[in-house]
């Protein structure tokens, strides 16, 4: 936190960085949300970055059970949520123990006593009270008896000890609020609105939050509270958002643009759940939401939903595009528009549900059969989203193909300011169906546009326009069956390059002085981490420059000059190296990979150190030493030598 002190105690903070953590039904995201929210309001830029647990309902108290929240505030303009959380809500001791590996010396930990017992203690292997040794003293240390309080606060309402023991995460809440000058009537409305129809469970909240807030305000413990003033932002009208919410923002407004219905043929999959259920409250705009029995029966439902004449979509992760694929094909073979959302998480197969991960990136260019070729975007943040999804929907209409969206997990559940676009700047989408026509002349479904290459689309029942379709390869032109092997030949190298002639931005490159020899090309969610490595390392005199793409296929047209242009680029991505091998393959320049495979993003700090180790020239050997192969290797035989069991009960470490 930085920080200087006024004459009245308030300790002014350019940022600070807070994280709520408890069991999975302590109510941790609730509470992060709303700080977020006030934050918001207040004007203040913010990220956000929630953490699940993996299973849908871990054993009370343990860690895999933990859940948190983490926000960063500050009075400038940010880019991730923060490195390390310079305050800790931790509400039990799985909480505790899980975070506090993350915490910086000096931090603030806001502890609840009342749940550290033997019983709980225990549970997470503890065999000591961390808040009776000196396990914490590198902290500040608040020790507040929260759920006993809570209780005390709620009993006036008559709610039963279970319902008034719910209630501590908002009291937490109030706590928080009052150390950092949030407003309270918007949570209280909140409150209000939340539970509207069982008033004594409002009222118990609303003395919760009200607790908390005194709390702090009476008791000795706390000498200060802390002040973070707004953030100067380019002039606009600003609201809180997440990724997905951004994302199905998009897809509705991209509807609206192109005069179409909205069609979502879905399966519910973690993380991009959340779509689905954005999507479904808009009926008003003409979207349509269907939750299929799978992927496979969601994703033919959006290409029946495209040939009817719809914008055409799915969403789903990298299990559910895997059950997609064949029909992504056949979506290339008819050339119809579809727009497929995967938001990325941990695998193979099942894997990390809600850890993040960029490993779709080949599966999204190369999992299907056949060269199938298909559009490829990547949003960099929650808010950009909403103009990834709208470019992409552009994409599919315009060009009359599949396009792959690859969001992730971190993306998806994260959230930032988002400068709400003015309806009147974005242009509009024509979809070009084909008119009515004249029966006594053939139809030519595959004849093809002579800039794009797109085929014309025929809804159905137009008149004059009866053609079959399907899998089987088309004819040039007439779109009859074709088994030719000239005509195959000549309609694969047409679709590939229908795709290649999709019109990109070329890739911008931040080098503000134009010294940097040193390039850190990123996609997806790694931007806000580059970004913010890059601004730490210049304000040390350290040149750097920093790219990103959204557009993956086909790359910006200049790409290959811009990597050429730097002595060494390093491509940090949160895979073993996709995109490294892509470019090094295409353009034939030695593209540093730094990879990472964790279930967690990138930190600010641990890129700072990718660029000093990419200028000293160790990069490539410390890439290579932390792939842990051999260590995993070693550590396998170890493990099995000494318990006589095939399996190793000790793994290798992670990045």
């Amino acid at each position: 936190m930085v920080s200087h002190q006024n004459d009245v105690g308030t300790v002014k903070l350019e940022k600070v960085v807070i994280r709520f953590a408890g069991d999975s039904g302590d109510g941790m995201q609730l509470a992060g949300d709303r700080f977020t929210h006030e934050a918001a309001a207040l004007g203040n830029d913010l990220a956000t970055q929630p953490n699940f647990p993996a299973e849908i309902r871990a054993p009370q108290g343990t860690l895999p059970g933990v859940s948190s929240f983490q926000i960063q505030i500050a009075d400038y303009d940010i880019l991730t949520a923060g490195d390390q959380p310079d305050v800790l809500v931790a509400m039990n001791p799985a909480a505790l123990k899980a975070n506090l590996g993350d915490l910086p010396r000096g931090a603030t930990l806001i502890v609840n006593t009342d749940e550290f017992t033997k019983r709980t203690l225990a549970k997470v292997g503890y065999t000591a009270d961390p808040l009776g040794d000196d396990t914490l003293t590198d902290f500040v240390v608040h020790r507040v008896p929260m759920t006993s309080l809570t209780l005390g606060a709620t009993e006036p309402t008559g709610v039963g000890k279970k319902d008034g023991q719910r209630a501590k995460n908002i009291f937490a809440l109030g706590l928080l609020s009052w150390m950092y000058g949030r407003p309270i009537g918007g949570t209280e409305r909140f409150i209000r609105e939340k539970f509207a129809a069982q008033p004594d469970i409002a009222e118990a909240n609303l003395l919760a939050f009200r607790a908390g807030w005194n709390y702090g305000e009476t008791t000795e413990s706390f000498a200060n509270t802390f002040e973070v003033a707004p953030a100067v932002l380019p002039p606009g009208t600003y609201r809180q958002i997440t990724g997905n919410t951004a994302l199905a923002y998009g897809l509705v407004t991209a509807g609206q643009l192109a005069g179409l219905p909205v069609f979502l043929g879905t399966y519910p999959i973690t993380p991009a759940s959340d779509i689905l259920h954005e999507l479904s409250k808009h009926k008003n705009f003409g979207v349509t939401t269907f939750q299929a029995e799978d992927e496979i029966a969601g994703i033919g439902a959006a290409l029946g939903a495209a040939l009817g004449g719809a914008l055409g979509v799915t969403s789903t992760s990298g299990p559910g595009l895997a059950l997609e694929s064949e029909t992504v094909g056949l979506a290339v073979m008819t050339e119809l528009p579809l727009v497929i959302v995967d938001v990325q998480r941990g695998g193979p197969s099942t894997g990390l549900p809600t850890k993040t991960e960029q490993a779709d990136l080949l599966q999204a260019l190369y999992g299907r059969n056949g060269e199938s070729p298909v559009a490829v975007l990547a949003p960099r943040s929650p808010a950009d989203c909403f103009s990834t999804a709208v470019a992409a929907a552009r994409i599919a209409l315009t060009y009359r193909t599949p396009v792959l969206l690859l969001s992730d997990g971190s993306i998806a559940n994260g959230s930032e300011p988002w400068s709400i676009p003015k309806v009147s700047e974005l242009a509009p989408i024509d979809p070009a169906f084909e008119p009515d026509a004249d029966e006594t002349t053939p139809f030519q479904p595959y004849a093809r546009d002579p800039e794009t290459l797109a085929r014309p689309l025929a809804v159905p029942g137009t008149k004059g326009l009866a053609h079959r379709i399907g899998g089987l390869e088309k004819a040039d032109g007439s779109g009859d069956i074709s088994y030719e092997p000239a005509n195959h030949e000549l309609m694969v190298r047409l679709r590939q390059a229908k795709i290649d002639a999709i019109t990109v931005p070329d890739i911008e490159v931040n080098d503000p002085d134009g010294r940097a020899e040193l390039l850190l090309l990123g996609w997806g969610s790694s931007y806000g981490p580059i970004g913010e490595a890059c601004r730490r390392a210049r304000r040390r005199g350290v040149p750097v420059a920093q790219a990103h793409l959204r557009y993956l296929n086909p790359l910006p047209a200049n790409l290959g000059t811009v990597l050429r242009g730097y002595r060494t680029v390093v491509v940090p991505e949160m895979n073993g190296g996709q995109l490294t091998m892509l470019l090094r393959a295409r353009y034939l320049v030695d593209v540093q990979p730094w990879t990472k495979i964790a279930g967690t993003a990138f930190s600010a700090q641990e890129l700072v150190g990718v660029i000093d180790a990419a200028l000293d020239g160790s990069i490539e050997d410390m890439e290579r030493d932390k792939s842990f192969a051999a260590r995993a290797r070693a550590t396998y035989r170890t493990a099995t030598a000494s318990n006589g069991s095939n399996v190793a009960r000790d793994h290798a470490g992670g990045n």
